[in-house]
């Protein structure tokens, strides 16, 4: 089995939310910015640094919304060749743009960043950590784990 570790953000300003179109291999989806933790790098670090390649924008985390569990079986993955399951765990944080602007990625995973409508989502091709995030979002923060300090 692989592992996966990777850190989003949610941002949303006013009515509307920011996500990145994911477009890897045969599969796409507008998803939260965010990827893959590199060695040795700090969750937090990731996702500002992944927001800031996604989207152009830079970014300051407010707070750690939780982390998500995920396992794919070997044939839904991306790449379905890697012949074994995924366990991926997603670190999502709630974020604020600080300043950049708005630009679509070249070369990596995704291909174009937008704002758009909450209220919309559901008319948009969402990759399932949307909805994950938006649940979270939802949910009380009590106790230490709710701040990231």
């Amino acid at each position: 089995m692989d592992i996966r570790v990777a850190a989003y953000g949610v941002i949303i300003r006013g009515e509307h939310i920011l996500l990145a179109h994911w477009n890897a291999s045969a599969r796409s989806g507008w998803t939260l910015p965010g990827g893959g933790i590199d060695p040795g790098e700090d969750p937090a670090d990731a996702a500002v640094r992944e927001i800031r390649e996604e989207t152009g924008y830079t970014a300051e985390l407010d707070r750690l919304l939780g982390v998500n569990s995920l396992l794919v079986p070997a044939a839904q993955r991306s790449d379905p060749s890697a012949g074994v399951p995924l366990h991926a765990l997603r670190v999502v944080y709630t974020a604020h743009v600080t300043g950049g602007e708005l630009t679509n990625e070249i070369g990596g995973s995704t291909d174009r960043a937008d704002w758009f409508p909450l209220a919309s989502l559901g008319e948009l091709d969402t990759v399932g950590l949307v909805d994950v995030a938006l649940e979270m979002l939802q949910q009380p923060q009590t106790g230490a784990a709710a701040d990231l300090s």
